[in-house]
C-alpha cells in the first residue's frame, strides 16, 4: 500500500504543486481539491487495484451522494418526502443505481481474475460470490464497499486538510514538522520504516484529530442487557458519544482544551489524557475503525513529502468555517499560499 501511496502523494500533489509555483517560486490556491483527489486515488488503487479509474468515479458519485444527504437532513421534516419525486430524490436514485451497477461489474471482473490481492479482491473471497451459501451476499458486499471507500477518502482527506491549515497559522509547529522530517529521511524521500520514527509529525497529527475529528459522534446500540458501572441498560438503546464535545473538554484536557498544542502529546496518548478514555477519532474497542492505521500511515507520508517541497501559510482569501456534511470539512476551502522550498 505504501508504494500506491507515495505514486499519488507524487503525481498529484508534489508534481502538479511544483508546476504552479514553478514561475514565481510560489502560488495561491485552494489545496482541497488536490488533496481530495489524492486520498480518492489512494483508496482507489488500493481498493480496486487494477480498476481504481473506476473507483475514482465512485468518489465523485459519493461525494455528491453525501451532499445530497446533508441538505434532507436539514429540509424541514416532512412525512414522506423521501419517496416524493423531487429533483434530489430523482438524482439520489439515479447515483445509487450507477453506484450498484459499477460496483457489480468491478466485482464480477475480480471474480474471474482472483490473482490480485487489493482490497477489494479480499472482500470477494469473504462473499456468496466465491463461497457459496456460506458468505456474505452481493448487496452486503457492495455496501461494504462503499463504506470502506468513502470513509477511506474522506477521513484521510479531512485530516490531511486540517493539518496544513494548523500548520500554516502556526509556523512555529510547522518548522519544528519539517525539522522532524528531516531527522529521519534527510534528503531522501520518505519510507515505509521511517513514518513510525516521526515523533512531533505523530503529535501534530493527533492534536488535528482531536480538534477536527471527521466524525464528530459515533452512536452504538445495545444488542443485549448491558452493565456500566452502577447502571444497568436494557437492550436496545442508542448511545451517542459526542466526540467532539469529548476532545473539547476542559476538563479532560485543561484550560487550553481548544487551543493548538501538539506538545500534549510529547508522552503518548495515555500521558495527554490521564489514561481515560477521552481521544477516540476512530472509535475504540472492538469496533474502532479498521483503517485507522491506514489513514495515520498516508497521513504521515504526504505531510512529510510536503514539508520537503513547499512551505505554506494561510492565504488573505481563507475563511475559516468548520461544516459538518457526513464528515467534519472547510466550508469555503483550504486556501493556502505554497512556497517552493
Amino acid at each position: 500500500m505504501f508504494l500506491a501511496m507515495y505514486t499519488s502523494c507524487n503525481d498529484i500533489l508534489i508534481t502538479e504543486w511544483a508546476k504552479l509555483v514553478s514561475e514565481n517560486g510560489w502560488c495561491e490556491l485552494d489545496v482541497q481539491p488536490y488533496i481530495d483527489d489524492f486520498s480518492s486515488d489512494v483508496i482507489s488503487r488500493n481498493a480496486f487495484g487494477s480498476s481504481y479509474e473506476q473507483g475514482r468515479r465512485i468518489y465523485q458519485l459519493q461525494k455528491e451522494q453525501a451532499m445530497l444527504t446533508s441538505q434532507a437532513l436539514t429540509a424541514p421534516y416532512l412525512p414522506g418526502r423521501r419517496f416524493l419525486p423531487t429533483k434530489a430524490n430523482k438524482r439520489m436514485k439515479e447515483i445509487n443505481n450507477e453506484l450498484r451497477s459499477i460496483l457489480s461489474k468491478v466485482m464480477e471482473k475480480k471474480a474471474v481474475n482472483a490473482d490480485e490481492e487489493d482490497l477489494l479482491s479480499l472482500l470477494l473471497k469473504s462473499t456468496k460470490i466465491t463461497n457459496g451459501d456460506s458468505g456474505m451476499s452481493v448487496d452486503e458486499a457492495i455496501a461494504e464497499c462503499k463504506a470502506f471507500y468513502f470513509a477511506g477518502q474522506e477521513s484521510s482527506s479531512n485530516l490531511l486538510v486540517w493539518t496544513m491549515i494548523l500548520l500554516s497559522q502556526h509556523q512555529t509547529w510547522q518548522a519544528k514538522a519539517r525539522e522532524d522530517v528531516h531527522r529521519v529521511f534527510k534528503h531522501n524521500k520518505p519510507s515505509y520504516e521511517g513514518l513510525s520514527q516521526l515523533k512531533v509529525v505523530t503529535m501534530i497529527l493527533y492534536e488535528v484529530l482531536r480538534l477536527y475529528s471527521p466524525a464528530t459522534i459515533f452512536t452504538r446500540i445495545t444488542y443485549s442487557e448491558t452493565k456500566l458501572g452502577d447502571l444497568t441498560i436494557p437492550a436496545g438503546v442508542q448511545f451517542l458519544l459526542p466526540v467532539i464535545f469529548v476532545h473539547h473538554d476542559r476538563e479532560l484536557w485543561g484550560e487550553d482544551a481548544k487551543e493548538f498544542n501538539p506538545e500534549r502529546f510529547s508522552e503518548g496518548i495515555a500521558k495527554a489524557t490521564n489514561n481515560k478514555l477521552a481521544f477516540f477519532p476512530f472509535s475504540w474497542g472492538p469496533r474502532i475503525c479498521i483503517g485507522n492505521n491506514f489513514a495515520l500511515m498516508e497521513a504521515k507520508l504526504a505531510i512529510s513529502t510536503i514539508l520537503q517541497n513547499f512551505s505554506f501559510e494561510l492565504s488573505p482569501s481563507y475563511t475559516h468555517s468548520p461544516s459538518y456534511v457526513v464528515t467534519l470539512q472547510p466550508r469555503h476551502g483550504a486556501h493556502l499560499i505554497l512556497r517552493k522550498i
